[in-house]
C-alpha cells in the first residue's frame, strides 16, 4: 500500500512515548537489554500480570523467583512501580501532530499499576483516540490475537496500520499480522518514521 493509505498509527508506550527506568534500577543488578527483553516477553510471571490474571504481589514473588533476583519481592515491586517515568519530551506533540483523519492508538503490554500511577498518567490516557492495554484486553504482544483484536476494533485493513514499537519481537509480530511496523526508540526516531511514511511533514 502507498504512503497515503495509512489510516491508523499505533504507538507502543514504554520506550516510544514514555521514558523507562534503567534495568539495574529495576532488577537490583546489572542487566543488558539484549538478554532481558526477549526473556521478559516470554516470562510466565510477566504474561500473567500483564494479562490482568494475577495481583502485583503475586507477580513480584513469581518474577523474583523466575529471574533469581537477589532483592526481595517487596523491593522489586517498589522498583517496578517507578519504572515508567512519564512522557518523553515532545511525545504528546508528536501524537497530536498526526492529522485528524488518521486514527491514533496506544497498544501496550502494561498493567493497572503502571497505567494508573505513572507520571503523566492523565495526559497519557487521553493522548490517542484508542487505548489497547494488555491487562484490559487479556491479550499480549507479540501474539497474533492481540494484533488481530486491534485491527478488528479499529475497523481498518491491517495493511493500513502503521505500528511503532521499540522491541523487534513485537515489530515482527505486527508484520506477521499484516501491519506496517517499524522499530523505533524515542520521539526522534518515531518522528522520522512518521515523516518517511508520509503521515506528517518533516520539521
Amino acid at each position: 500500500m502507498g504512503r497515503s493509505d495509512i489510516e491508523a498509527v499505533v504507538f507502543d508506550m514504554g520506550g516510544v512515548l514514555v521514558r523507562l527506568g534503567s534495568l539495574p534500577d529495576l532488577l537490583g543488578m546489572d542487566g543488558g537489554a539484549d538478554w532481558f527483553w526477549p526473556r521478559w516477553l516470554a516470562s510466565p510471571a510477566v504474561r500473567d500480570f500483564e494479562r490482568g490474571a494475577i495481583t502485583p504481589d503475586d507477580f513480584a514473588r513469581s518474577f523474583v523467583d523466575e529471574f533469581s533476583l537477589a532483592i526481595s519481592p517487596e523491593e522489586f515491586l517498589q522498583n517496578f512501580s517507578r519504572f515508567c517515568q512519564g512522557l518523553l519530551p515532545g511525545a504528546a506533540d508528536l501524537v497530536w501532530s498526526v492529522p485528524p483523519a488518521i486514527t491514533t492508538a496506544l497498544l501496550s503490554n502494561t498493567n493497572d499499576l503502571h497505567w494508573r500511577t505513572q507520571p503523566d498518567a492523565a495526559t497519557l490516557a487521553t493522548l490517542c483516540h484508542h487505548n489497547f492495554l494488555s491487562y484490559r484486553m487479556g491479550l499480549l504482544k507479540p501474539d497474533r490475537p492481540c494484533f488481530d483484536h486491534v485491527t478488528n476494533s479499529l475497523g481498518v485493513d491491517p495493511r493500513a496500520v502503521l505500528f511503532l514499537d521499540d522491541n523487534h519481537i513485537n515489530v515482527q509480530g505486527a508484520r506477521a499480522a499484516g501491519w506496517q511496523a517499524e522499530a523505533t526508540r524515542g520521539v526522534g526516531e518515531a518522528t522520522e518514521v512518521l515523516v518517511r511514511h508520509g503521515v506528517i511533514r518533516g520539521r
